[in-house]
């Protein structure tokens, strides 16, 4: 089982997309600051996932998810959440 997600900040709000296998582990990884990307930008919330049976799906989803047009989807899927967090970097 591959795994498409978005974690949101709660240092600065922003959102960062990405895939893995093992979601559990990769989320504990980003709190931690085992993640070189994120590492400095933590606490984070995951706030949505998708789950994907293949590689090149969640793969797939992930690129999706960044575009504009995967940004809006976002941002609709999760308009109550993003509102009532005052989230100001939608995806």
């Amino acid at each position: 089982m591959f795994y498409t997600y978005i974690l949101k900040s709660n240092k600065n709000d922003q959102l960062y997309t990405r895939y893995t296998t093992d979601l559990r582990k990769r989320f504990k990884e980003h709190n931690e600051g085992l993640s070189t990307y994120t590492k400095s930008r933590g606490p984070y919330e995951l706030i949505y996932y998708e789950a994907c049976l293949d590689e090149l799906d969640a793969r797939s989803r992930e690129l999706y998810l960044k575009t504009g047009r995967g940004k809006r989807y976002i941002k609709s899927r999760l308009k109550h959440f993003l509102f009532r967090t005052g989230t100001k970097n939608h995806a």
